[in-house]
């Protein structure tokens, strides 16, 4: 399980450094795409799968499901873990998620998601979590 909050930069390249206890699990390769919320997804090659079959077993002749399956797929990158700790982001995830100097890195259970530093603060605004928790039990979640 991935959590956690790790604050990076990446370069001019685009690499990033991935932070050592989400490479122990992500492992050498893993699958990077755009998220929700305007941020990236960075999956292992297990939870990819599963996430993977999810998608193929949406029907593809609703509108929706098809245009949910080429924002996941479309954006998806296969990156590996260089000697140094880093990977290479795409020009055009880094582009997606506003990626220039600062990041934000945060484990999220069975992802990690990339954050633009500026956009992890103006998202992260907890002043209403006990109104978020009561929701929460709508979803079979309590405390």
């Amino acid at each position: 399980m991935f959590m956690g909050e790790y604050n990076h930069t990446i370069d001019p390249k685009g690499r990033l450094i991935i932070p050592s206890k989400f490479r122990e699990s992500l492992g050498d390769e893993f699958v990077v795409t755009k998220g929700l919320d305007g941020c990236l997804f960075v999956y292992d090659t297990k939870e990819w799968t599963v996430f993977e079959e999810k998608l193929k077993s949406l029907p593809i002749t609703n509108k929706d499901a098809r245009q949910f399956v080429r924002f996941f797929l479309a954006g998806a990158a296969s990156v590996e873990v260089d000697k140094q700790g880093r990977i290479l982001i795409p020009a055009v995830l880094r582009d997606f998620a506003a990626l220039e100097k600062d990041v934000a890195l945060i484990g999220v259970g069975n992802r990690v998601e990339v954050w633009s530093k500026e956009r992890w603060n103006e998202s992260a605004d907890y002043q209403d979590v006990e109104g978020i928790a009561e929701h929460m039990a709508d979803l079979g979640l309590s405390i």
